[in-house]
């Protein structure tokens, strides 16, 4: 059942959601909004680890990873389309990328770092991290591909649109297809859990799992939107680029979930649950919120969003599938991969702090 902590958890969370929809609705000073509205995203994105966390201990650690990354990912869903829809495409692009290389570089390595410095050489399975990471070169060359027939006038530059559409159609086929394995991930796990429920004081029964996840997304679905609307006059007063607000700025507060979660699945030492959760997410990202919000983009009214990007994001892109499949290939981490991680983060979101 619910513990003192979960408690004051939901409250310091429902505090910060109604603080935000006070300064939403009073139109306080833009900067205090977007500050309170990323505040309260990550609060409510707490309460989704917390339910997901319980609820993976009736399912395996793919099915976990896939429920945790698809809620996680609503927010960064909806944050993106009110931003096309504002006509913020340089933020779109740099979020959808810099959500990306958030979660397979920075939030990887602060857990691959965390996990090793409190329990040494971490192993896992690494048969569904290699699939996640081979489905991630597929998405580099979907928006490789459009880029590059742009950037080197070949005969589909002018028809960027449509090349971009059918390369946002495969990828959801392709997210599809792969369902299946990664439902299937550990099947023996998840008989474990299956036949021996968490029934322990500090254990939440599934319903109660369930209800926390529901009303905790619903919530990052209304905040999400009032972080919009004070995104684009935060970014003026802080003197700061759309590039660099999207891959850094809104890629953390809208993937926050997975920065809480596959941290504090790793500092437990559960590496397979933790890799699941954070690759997932960079899955997911790659092959549903980008090319949905490429087909969406021609009903939101706003810009149409291409997979044409600027060439460091496809650079970047691919330095991070590389890196994230050589530390996953093995089947273990030891904290410098993770500081390493870390690293090229931190090298690429400065390339990108002048725009």
């Amino acid at each position: 059942m619910l513990q003192r902590n979960d408690v004051v958890v939901f409250g310091i969370t429902g505090a910060a959601v109604v603080a935000a929809g006070v300064l939403h609705f009073m139109g306080a000073n833009d900067v205090l909004r977007f500050v309170v509205a990323a505040a309260a995203l990550s609060l409510l994105a707490m309460s989704v680890s917390n339910g997901t966390e319980h609820v993976g201990e009736y399912l395996s650690p793919g099915a976990t990873g896939v429920l945790q990354s698809a809620l996680g990912n609503l927010p960064e869903l909806l944050v993106c389309a009110f931003s096309l829809r504002a006509g913020l495409i340089q933020v779109v692009q740099g979020a959808l990328i810099g959500s990306i290389l958030g979660n397979s570089l920075l939030v990887l390595g602060i857990a691959i770092f965390v996990g090793g410095v409190k329990h040494g050489r971490q192993t896992f399975d690494a048969e569904s991290p290699r699939m996640i990471v081979s489905l991630m070169m597929l998405a580099v060359a979907a928006f490789s591909i459009p880029t590059l027939a742009y950037e080197l006038h070949t005969p589909a530059s002018a028809h960027e649109v449509p090349l971009s559409a059918a390369c946002a159609v495969l990828l959801l086929v392709v997210f599809f297809a792969s369902l299946p394995f990664s439902l299937s991930a550990d099947p023996q796990r998840s008989l474990r859990h299956a036949a021996q429920p968490a029934t322990g004081a500090g254990h939440w029964p599934l319903g109660l799992a369930v209800t926390v996840l529901v009303l905790a997304s619903a919530g990052a679905a209304v905040v999400s939107e009032w972080f919009v609307e004070a995104l684009e006059p935060a970014i003026e007063a802080l003197h700061i680029s759309q590039a660099f607000a999207g891959i850094v700025v809104v890629a953390i507060a809208g993937n926050a979930v997975e920065n809480v979660a596959g941290i504090r699945l790793a500092a437990k030492n559960r590496p397979d649950y933790a890799m699941s959760v954070i690759l997932n997410s960079s899955l997911l990202i790659a092959l549903v919120v980008a090319p949905a919000l490429v087909l969406l983009s021609f009903v939101l009214g706003g810009p149409v969003l291409t997979l044409v990007v600027p060439p460091l994001l496809i650079a970047a892109l691919l330095l991070t599938t590389l890196t994230s499949a050589i530390i996953v290939n093995d089947g273990e981490t030891i904290w410098i991969e993770g500081v390493a991680l870390i690293g090229l983060y931190v090298i690429i979101a400065a390339s990108f702090w002048w725009g």
